[in-house]
This record gives C-alpha cells, structure tokens and sequence, in this order.
C-alpha cells in the first residue's frame, strides 16, 4: 500500500487517535465548566479500534499516540494500548494525560507497550495548577510522573500552556525542574479559538519571546530530524532535560506537518485545527472493509490544505478546535 501523502508533498506517519471525549478535569482555556456529555456517549469500540489502527498500519502509519478527552478514564485503556502494541508496523505508541490515574497505572501501561507519554502540568506551584485546572491533584499528578520515570519509558514530556498573568512566572521553577531530570518540557503557545477571544487577549504569551529568552541564555536549537513534528527544541550542557516550543503562528508551521486526527466517534481531521471532518466509522466494523477504509484517506488528503490560515484570522468557531487537539483534551470533534 503506498504512504498516505498530500498534494503538498508531506507524508503522514502518525496518527492522534482520540478514544473519549471525556475529561474530569476543568482546565480554564479548555473545559472551565468541566466535561458536559451531550445524551449517552459512543465512543470508538475496541474492535473499531484494532480495525482503525491495521488499516493506517497499512498505509506509513508508525506512532499512534492515543488521546482523548483524558484517554486514561476508559475502563479498557490498558487494553486499547495492547491492541496498537500488537500490531508490527507501530513503532512508537504514546498517550497524552493529565497524570490522573499515572501513579497507580504506569507500569501497567508500560508493560502493555505504552513507550512515550506526554504529562500535561500547567504550573509547578500547586495553587496555581489548581487555578488553572480546577482541580487539587498537584501532588498526585507530580507522584505520577515519577512513576512515570521509574517504569522505564522511553520519554516523558511535560505539556504546559504558556499563559500570561498566570503561569509565565513558573518558568525558573520549571528550569529548575529539568536541570537534573531528564524531561522534555514542551511550552504550548496559546491560539486564539473564535469564541476564546477575550481570554486569548488576557493570557496570550508569545512563544517567540520565551525563544528568545532561552537563546540569550545559552540554550541551543537543536536541529530537527525528517520524522520531527513543528516544536522547535532547545537543548544545554548544564540541563539534563530538554525545552520543545510549539509555536502555532510561526512562518511555516505546517510546512512540517506529518499526523493526523481520529476523533473519539471516528471522524477523520485532516488538520488538528479544524472543526470539520469525514466519517469513517462506517467502515470500521469489518477487517474486510480495510480495502475501502484506505481508499477513503487517500482520497481525503488530496483535499488537505497547506495550512490552517491562523494567520488570516480564521480561528473556528469551536473553542476546542483548535489548542485542545494539541492536548488531547477535546471535548467535540
């Protein structure tokens, strides 16, 4: 089967596979009134799962990096994770959490073929992980990720949202952090979603300027490699830990776009910014439907567009279309 490849050129090796839209966590540029379910939630099966998965197996998919919501809350996760780990093409299998469950379960996963986990920590002073998660769970979060490295993960990355006024002064902990663990913290630029307007406006902190900071500072960009995702990463002699900026409004973000979405109820997004996307549900019931499962995403990407046009001001109409695919933390596809 030949690679899954745009008109623009760009292959796609890597799937954001969503398996529930449910988080119980109420981040404040995400879900500040918490997880509202909208009547009683289907979400993918694990055999619609294993279906997914063999069909972009079959087409240059080598990492799958299971999502949600907060993907740890399904009953069956350590099961999803033995489904992608049991087939031969994926390479790298990740999930994005928020470090709820991690303590109790790390192992666990790991042993399953979970080898790659994103931690999402917004600020390393408790009161403020609280303001902006609105939950109490610093310390347990932090437990976690210490379990994390103890159960032998390949990396462990640490998701945090750069937001002014309120965790922008968290940077020297988070160096402090890193100096002598060895993490990579990525900083996320918050985007501008068509109904987060004013929040954008309060809290938005370049991702440029943190750039240029780490820069004066002795830090050294770190040249990327072909299957690199668009974070620019930045490494230092004295630090064991790494910093990755992901940058949404920097020129030629998407030049280097290579994944792709699969939401919670199985609609395919060509762009993780976007609201809109194509149902593939219907032929995910059968193995023998992976035939015209693959035509089906050949056919979608020579629709695929070159970018998401932030910069034209075309920010959506969802304020979870956007910052939260990133996350894994949407709550509507």
């Amino acid at each position: 089967m030949s690679q899954l490849q745009d008109s623009f050129g760009r292959k796609f090796h890597y799937l954001r596979m969503s398996v529930t839209d449910v988080c119980n966590f109420k981040c404040s540029y995400c879900l500040p009134d918490g997880y509202h379910p909208n009547g009683k939630p289907q979400f993918l099966s694990l055999n619609e799962i294993e279906n997914l998965v063999s069909a972009f197996s079959q087409v240059g998919t080598q990492k799958i990096r299971i999502t949600g919501g907060e993907p740890t809350l399904r009953k069956d996760f350590t099961d999803i994770i033995r489904v992608v780990a049991n087939n031969p093409h994926i390479h790298t299998i990740a999930t994005t959490t928020n470090g709820y469950r991690l303590e109790k379960h790390a192992k666990e996963w790991f042993d399953a073929g979970l080898r790659r986990i994103n931690v999402s920590v917004d600020s390393l002073d408790p009161k403020m992980f609280y303001q902006i998660t609105g939950e109490n769970k610093f310390d347990a979060v932090m437990r976690g990720i210490d379990a994390a490295l103890s159960a032998g993960f390949e990396r462990v990355k640490i998701n945090a949202v750069l937001l002014k006024g309120l965790n922008d002064k968290d940077l020297p902990r988070f160096l402090h952090w890193i100096k002598h663990t060895p993490i990579d913290l990525r900083f996320i630029e918050l985007m501008e979603t068509g109904l987060g307007r004013e929040y954008f406006q309060a809290h938005h902190l370049a991702g440029a300027d943190i750039k240029a900071q780490l820069l004066a500072d002795g830090w050294q960009f770190d040249a990327p490699s072909a299957s690199d995702g668009p974070a620019q990463n930045f490494s230092h002699s004295d630090y064991k830990g790494r910093i990755g900026l992901i940058m949404p409004y920097a020129n030629n973000f998407c030049a280097t776009c290579n994944r792709l979405r699969v939401s919670a109820k199985g609609k395919l997004h060509l762009c993780l910014f976007t609201e809109s996307g194509v149902d593939l549900r219907d032929l995910l019931q059968h193995p023998d439907q992976q035939a015209e499962l693959i035509e089906r995403l050949h056919g979608q990407l020579a629709q695929k567009k070159e970018t998401h046009y932030l910069h034209q001001g075309i920010t959506g109409g969802d304020p979870t279309s956007c910052l939260y695919w990133w996350l894994g933390r949407i709550c509507s596809p």
